[in-house]
């Protein structure tokens, strides 16, 4: 029993509310009457109550009718009908629609209590489990956050308020900005943090494979189908689906996903029967989809349906305050994967991570401190055991340099990004898929490029 329980008795009869009141202030609780759904409404919108007792049978409303006023009013308040025995049909229909139980007149007051206390059991122990669910969720967002600049605390923030809406969220922001941790944030924080969080790279899967590798496939449907296969969408049903890189999707592919998000079905390939799936859509890219869209490359329709909420991740070096905060988190990591007691990066190491522009964001950071916490030795870790790509940078070659006639600035960025392309196909003997990888862009993405500058060759191998 909770003394400190409020109890609102509805029921058009003034002998039973007055009975009831006193019966249950002599148990120690709260007590307000009401002799119609419509003051019993009055009460609900000013006032809070733990348990609802209301007659089924009053002329004006029914108590159906005030168990889905309480839908609505007081959604946490607990419902018992009292019902004569011709209308226990009714109150087991209302049982059925949320309601927590019913007794029948006559009654004793023994049991209706027993039935209060056992309601206020269930309502504390759901409270309780809120508030542990709230409180993980806190925890698992605590763990991902690294960082108190301003630009990434908005980036949380707003993680942390779109965690609960069924809503697709849209992270953008280049490569190595951790896009994923902002994802995995927003599943851990909402409500279906105990269900699947799959992650799909969509640049990392051959076309070919794309489509069977989200949505499944049947035996025999193509060469080495050689069982039926769940798809991505089927292990992530009721939870959350990351599709990294979604600028990657081929428009065939694109189609398909849009009708599962659209229908929630889909069909696995060489299958004939639609599948229901419940899956949250998170995606992510590095490119400006906008842009994707307008040159043909991306369908609009999925645009939109992806992009209902957009996170923007900043770059690193728009946040240098986060890079030691950053860094010492990675030596933690990194030393106890090394079963090793952590160590300070020097003051002379730090400065020289604050001062670089880390154009692969975090990522390179973390690849930067777990090479420094297997290489350092000592008190501490200093700059020698930092990459030479961030103690000794390469000066940048681009330089400003406009004319008094001014000049050509598509045609110069072109050029550049050409021989940025060439140079990169040199340099890994002509394969455009290592040369991909050096420019650090996807293979779609160079191939286009090139496309693009009228630069591809067949000499050039894809592989």
């Amino acid at each position: 029993m909770n003394p400190k329980a409020r109890i609102l008795v509805v029921d058009d009869e003034q002998s039973m509310q007055e009975f009831l009141e006193i019966f249950f202030r002599s148990e120690g609780y709260e007590v307000v009457t009401a002799g119609s759904v419509q003051a019993a409404q009055l009460q609900l919108e000013s006032d809070e109550f733990d348990v609802v007792i209301t007659d089924i049978q009053m002329p004006g409303g029914s108590g159906l009718d005030l168990l889905h006023l309480c839908y609505d009013v007081a959604p946490e308040a607990v419902v018992i009908m009292i019902t004569a025995f011709a209308s226990t049909e009714t109150a087991i229909s209302a049982m059925k629609e949320g309601a927590y139980d019913y007794v029948t007149k006559p009654f004793k007051v023994d049991e209706l209590r027993i039935v209060v206390e056992k309601a206020l059991e269930k309502k504390l122990l759901a409270s309780e489990n809120r508030r542990l669910r709230t409180e993980l969720r806190s925890h698992a967002r605590d763990r991902s956050i690294v960082g108190s600049s301003p630009a990434i605390r908005r980036v949380f923030d707003l993680a942390s308020q779109v965690a609960d809406s069924k809503a697709n969220v849209l992270i953008t922001g280049e490569s190595g900005t951790g896009k994923e941790v902002v994802a995995r944030s927003i599943h851990s924080g909402g409500t279906r943090s105990d269900r699947p969080f799959v992650a799909v790279n969509c640049a990392a899967i051959p076309e070919t494979l794309l489509e069977s590798e989200l949505f499944g496939h049947m035996k025999g449907s193509f060469t080495g189908a050689v069982q039926n296969k769940a798809g991505l969408f089927e292990t992530a049903d009721s939870g959350t689906l990351f599709l990294d890189e979604v600028g990657e999707l081929t428009l065939p592919v694109q189609v398909k996903l849009l009708r599962a998000i659209q229908e929630k079905t889909f069909r696995r390939v060489g299958g004939n029967t639609d599948i229901r799936a419940d899956v949250r859509i998170v995606a992510a890219t590095n490119r400006k989809l906008e842009d994707e869209v307008t040159a043909g490359r991306f369908r609009d329709d999925l645009y939109y349906r992806l992009n209902v909420i957009e996170i923007e991740v900043p770059a690193l070096r728009d946040r240098p305050d986060d890079i030691p905060l950053l860094a010492a988190h990675f030596v933690e990591k990194y030393a106890a994967e090394l079963e090793r007691e952590p160590v300070p990066l020097s003051d002379e190491a730090i400065e020289t991570l604050v001062k670089y522009r880390f154009p692969g964001n975090v990522r390179e950071l973390e690849n930067a401190i777990e090479r420094a916490v297997a290489l350092g030795r000592g008190p501490v870790i200093g700059v020698d055991a930092l990459p030479p790509s961030i103690t000794n940078p390469a000066p940048s070659e681009v330089t400003a340099r406009i004319p008094k006639s001014g000049i050509d600035l598509e045609s110069m960025v072109n050029e550049f990004e050409g021989e940025l392309l060439m140079e990169a196909l040199r340099a890994s003997g002509g394969v455009k898929k290592r040369a991909a990888q050096l420019v650090g862009v996807s293979f779609r993405s160079f191939r286009y490029r090139l496309e693009k500058l009228g630069l591809d060759n067949p000499d050039h191998e894809d592989g």
